[in-house]
């Protein structure tokens, strides 16, 4: 299973490919710095993943130190995350 900023990726992997290709094609500078947006994004989502493996494995360890203090995975995710 993919988490939902291992798909996001790959999406922008496709989109970057394509840019390249069409920069390539085309000999366009404008799909070339499309496709160098995209690599810059792909790098800041591969750090944000690796952030957000960071904050689950955290949230794991300490989930069974909280089952107690919460009544749904909801509560403890919203006041975990400050979501609400």
């Amino acid at each position: 299973m993919k988490t939902p900023m291992e798909e996001f990726i790959e999406v922008l992997k496709i989109h970057r490919d394509t840019a390249f290709e069409k920069a390539r094609m085309y000999a366009s500078e404008y799909y070339y710095i499309r496709a160098i947006a995209f690599k810059d994004a792909i790098s800041f989502a591969e750090a944000h993943l690796k952030k957000e493996k960071e904050v689950m494995n955290k949230a794991w360890d300490e989930a069974a130190d909280c089952l107690e203090e919460f009544k749904t995975f909801e509560e403890y995710y919203n006041t975990t995350f400050n979501t609400k």
